[in-house]
Formats: structure tokens, sequence, C-alpha cells
């Protein structure tokens, strides 16, 4: 049985963060992961400038794609409205493994199934022993459903499906575009440039009210690809496929004993924006730094809005969820 002092579940930006963290301060940290790194993840890739700061990192040095936009292109049922702004796109595939090696820890691909306490300790699998466990595996992570699914049931009104596909392609325009409630969407659609030759195109909404609508998430990425062909994207071959996650609501309990939640596995992409790298880099370098001080483990220095919190996080906010669940905008 591998003993250490801790065990993450799960590799993304939670969990790399964490282990980051923690194997910095000298921590003897394993990572358990289903897939092997590098691995294929779909998302937009968009990440913030406050992220770029929590984990250090240097963007001369960074070794693979980065993208830095000076504007996005918002547009909201027929309005076009430029904002100037410094963000940033990497590529998943590439972000996530390079995080995950520069942790220091030691990645085990092994897919978690049995999580138990014993003598003071978690046990995964009868392989796997460590006082403090992190549970950073996404939306169906294992340490949520055997600890904490009882104590935070999912809000089904904050439940977000997406359908996005990335691919190679010559883009011509450098900005990142987003399109707001169009066709009834609870949602929106974006177009994300990836340097050097790639492009993720993607819509999403709120999936209850879009069982509820006239439209289904096909009809509306049916819609988006459309109004690309004709400009952005013109000649692309797309082949989309989805996933879900959730928004902040409310999470009563994120921290059990020595067992912490994280980044998805807790439900923290922001309301207003449906972004969740942020929030899950925090929220991992937040247990860290719980179990290397004691410092208590709590949420509210892990943003709910990535638009700074004001009326616009606001306006978007209830535009997306119409207040469902409990609001954090900031």
């Amino acid at each position: 049985m591998r003993n250490c002092e801790v065990l993450i579940v799960g590799g993304g930006p939670a969990g790399s963060s964490a282990a980051w963290r923690l194997a910095r301060a000298g921590c003897d940290v394993v990572v358990l992961d289903q897939a092997r790194f590098p691995r294929l993840k779909l998302c937009a890739g968009w990440i913030t400038p406050e992220v770029v700061r929590d984990l250090e990192i240097d963007i001369r040095a960074y070794p693979h794609r980065f993208l830095t936009f000076d504007r996005l292109h918002l547009h909201v049922k027929g309005l076009h409205v430029p904002v100037t702004c410094v963000q940033h796109s990497i590529r998943r595939v590439e972000f996530d493994a390079w995080l995950l090696e520069r942790s220091g820890a030691q990645v085990i691909e092994h897919p978690v199934r049995q999580i138990r306490e014993e003598g003071g300790a978690y046990v995964i699998d009868d392989a796997f022993r460590a006082r403090h466990l992190i549970g950073a595996g996404g939306t169906r992570c294992p340490v949520y459903r055997s600890l904490f699914r009882a104590a935070n049931p999912r809000a089904v009104d904050l439940q977000t499906v997406t359908l996005e596909h990335e691919i190679e392609y010559d883009w011509q325009d450098p900005d990142c575009h987003l399109w707001f409630f169009e066709h009834g969407l609870p949602g929106y659609a974006w177009y994300v440039p990836k340097q050097n030759g790639w492009v993720n195109i993607g819509v999403g909404g709120m999936a209850e009210r879009i069982k509820r609508s006239r439209r289904s998430i096909h009809d509306h990425w049916a819609l988006l690809a459309a109004k690309l062909e004709r400009g952005l994207t013109r000649g692309a071959h797309f082949a989309p496929t989805g996933y879900s996650y959730y928004l902040r609501g409310r999470v009563d309990v994120v921290h059990l004993g020595n067992a912490f939640i994280a980044g998805d596995a807790a439900g923290l992409a922001t309301r207003d924006m449906a972004e969740g790298i942020g929030p899950a880099v925090r929220s991992g370098l937040a247990a860290a730094e719980s179990i290397l001080t004691g410092a208590p483990y709590r949420l509210e220095n892990i943003t709910g809005a990535s638009l700074g919190g004001g009326w616009a996080s606001r306006l978007f906010d209830w535009a997306m969820t119409r207040g469902a669940g409990s609001a954090l905008a900031a």
C-alpha cells in the first residue's frame, strides 16, 4: 500500500494547484487520476490574469500555446460591445499536463472506486492511504460522491450543459467573441482562438431551462455553426461533444474531517460566465493552505463572478439563472 501525507483525486487545475502548493512545502503528495496525461479536455480554455498570478506563471517561459486578448467582443441580442481587457487562452490538453508535471507530485493513473476512513486516515481501494484527502475530480468526483453528496446535493437548476469542439484552423480574427442569449439560449456561445492555428467554439446554457424551451442544445449548436460558417470559421469541420457541470450555489460543507472538495467537485463555476478554471485553482490552493497551516477552508475568497461582481455580473447571473440557488456574485 502506498502511504503518503496527502492524496488528491483528480489532476485537473484544482488538483494540480493543490499538489503544487503542498509539494513545494515539502509534503509527500500523490495525485490519482483515471486518465493518462496529457489527456483531451473539453474546455474553451479561457484563463484570467488572476489565474496567472495565483499560479505564478511566467508567461514568457510557458512552453505551449498561450494567446493574450486585449479586448473581448460581446454580442448581446444584436448589440456589439467591444470590451478592453486582458484575458488569455490556452489549450487544456497542454495546460493541464504542464501544471501537473510542474507540481512535482507523484501522479498515478488509477480510477478510484472505493474510499473509506480507517484509523484517522483515508484508504482508497486498499492501495493508497493518507491522512488528508482532496477531491478534485470534477463533477463526478468519487470523493464528492462518497463523502460530501449528502451534505451538498446538486442544485439541478444550476446545472449547465455544453457542446464544443477544438480544431486546428487558420483563423484570421485573433479576438475572442461571445454571443449571449441568442435565440432564447439561457447562456452564451463562444469563439476562442488559440495561438498557432487552433480554435475552440462552443455553446452552453442552463440545462433545465433549455429542456423547457423549444430548442435543444444541439439546435443552438447548429445556429452557431451556421453563423460562423458565414464568417469567422468558414470551411471548418466541427464534430462537437458535450458535458455538464454546476454553477456556484450553496455549498455548505466543503471540509469534513481531513477531507476537502475543490473545483467542479464542489460546483464552483462562476454564475455570470460559467467559468471554472479560476475558482478551481483558487480552491485547490486554499485546500492546500488549510492542510499546511490549519487555516479554515472557506469559499468566501473564491469568486462566484468572472466580471467583478458588479452590475454586469449580476445582470448576466440573473439572465442565465433567473436567481436560481443562492447567488454569490463576488
